[in-house]
């Protein structure tokens, strides 16, 4: 049944591509308060293609921060109600420099579609409405109920929706929960993912004396603010790149047999990892393969630092102030607010004399791991296998979506990561672009999903809701 919408796909694949360059013109960038009209404006747009598409009850709920875009479609009778999650906000785009054309004027090169957001998440999001629209123009019906929930804060870590999705589970309420926010191992090879890791994220902001001295006057006896920031972070990792905070892997489980074997099923290439990014060697924890400490280790990074003379030649001076920014990855069952309160306690225990230090807390997020044999993400696979016609890889995802862990403890339903981006397609950096050969493979797939699921789930009777 799905094939028969291949030719709609086909149609009107210039005015879907001309409809998503319209909402990817929009720089909905949530971190920064100089776009928040922006990121009005890109709810605003989503609001007006729901509606267009034939979805009822659109409603823009306000938050504290940035609005959520909430929409339904409820007359399946008998049929299971899938939410599909998504967002709309992007991350900044800096260094503009190292963009080959504009983030917020979408370019079309090597069949690729260039923009930030064009993977995360505004192109993967918009399949969904593509596939809505297709299947009431063709079919005048769904075979499922749909709900949309589209967000505008998941870049800054998904602030203020759990409290929305605490407040409204009866909106919410669903069978299955589908989100296209993950990506596959390599082009052709399609993957479900399955796990996860959590996000722990804080500033360290150290300050020394009442401002910046001379090198020369006091060199040698007050404390220079960079070195003490850089004695800290070097404390938190010993060279064999285990994390040195205490109580840290407290919670960290070691990974089952069965789990192994998939990971080595995988057949990944270290080689060909280090050729894409151009590295001459990798690294981490030591006794770990790469899938596992990219996806199933925890981590502590230094996102970025800063402080003292910055511009050019020198200037001798001993800075007062120096920054860090820092974020952990974290595995099942590792808690991101304990994760936060060993780091600072850690901070506090190693700061050096002669400087004050301030934590400021940012995201946080908790992993998650789904059971991978629930029927709707084997159908899932099933729809993936039928449209790429390879076998489908089951993997976990080092990357963070917060509102997912939240997902699974509040509503308590089986969440499907249904992706379609690549590695090397830059989200979060310069050059962001999505290949659109999986844009026209996953409308297909996400079609034939949702036309096989009733049955998959009728015959596990996981079915909930009885319209």
């Amino acid at each position: 049944m799905a094939n028969d919408l291949s030719a709609y796909f086909l149609t009107n694949h210039e005015r879907h591509l001309n409809e998503l360059s319209e909402w990817l013109s929009i720089p909905s960038i949530s971190s920064l308060s100089a776009h928040k009209k922006d990121t009005v404006k890109g709810a605003e747009w989503i609001v007006r293609e729901l509606k267009r598409i034939g979805m009822e009850k659109v409603e823009v709920y306000p938050t504290q921060g940035h609005p959520v875009v909430y929409a339904e479609r409820l007359h399946a009778k008998e049929k299971p109600t899938v939410l599909v999650y998504g967002h709309y906000d992007v991350q900044p785009v800096d260094p503009l420099h190292l963009w080959e054309s504009d983030p917020f004027k979408p370019a079309i090169r090597d069949n690729k579609i260039y923009a930030r957001g064009a993977t995360d998440d505004k192109g993967q999001t918009f399949m969904h409405l593509k596939v809505v629209e297709a299947l009431l123009k063709e079919h005048g019906e769904l075979p499922v109920n749909i709900k949309f929930l589209i967000e505008g804060e998941e870049e800054i870590g998904s602030i203020n929706l759990p409290e929305f999705v605490e407040k409204n589970q009866e909106l919410l309420f669903t069978d299955v929960i589908v989100i296209s926010d993950t990506g596959m191992q390599e082009k052709g090879q399609p993957a479900l993912c399955y796990g996860l890791r959590g996000l722990a994220g804080l500033q360290i902001d150290v300050k020394g004396a009442k401002g910046d001295l001379h090198s020369g006057q006091f060199g040698g006896a007050v404390q220079n603010a960079l070195h003490a920031l850089v004695h800290l972070l070097d404390s938190f990792r010993n060279e064999d790149g285990v994390i040195q905070v205490e109580r840290f892997y407290d919670k960290v489980k070691d990974l089952e047999d069965e789990e192994k074997k998939v990971h080595d099923s995988l057949q990944f290439s270290d080689k060909e990892l280090k050729k894409e990014l151009e590295v001459n060697d990798l690294a981490g924890e030591k006794g770990f393969s790469t899938l596992e400490r990219m996806w199933v280790r925890p981590t502590l990074e230094i996102n970025g630092m800063w402080g003292g003379y910055q511009g050019e030649g020198l200037k001798t001076v001993l800075p007062n102030e120096a920054h860090a920014k820092i974020t952990c990855r974290l595995v099942p069952d590792q808690d991101p607010d304990e994760i936060i309160r060993l780091l600072t306690a850690h901070i506090e225990a190693h700061t050096p004399a002669g400087v004050t230090v301030a934590v400021t807390v940012y995201d946080k997020g908790a992993p998650y791991v789904a059971p991978y044999d629930h029927p709707a993400i084997q159908a899932a696979g099933r729809s993936y296998e039928k449209i790429y016609d390879v076998p489908v890889q089951y993997i976990r995802r080092g990357g963070t979506i917060p509102i997912v862990a939240e997902f699974d403890q509040i509503l308590k339903k089986p969440v499907v990561l249904m992706g379609f981006g690549l590695p090397g397609e830059n989200f979060h950096a310069p050059n962001e672009h999505f290949h659109l050969e999986n844009f026209d493979y996953g409308l297909r797939v996400i079609t034939d999903y949702l036309q096989e699921l009733p049955k998959a789930l009728e015959k596990s009777n996981d079915l909930t809701q009885k319209l």
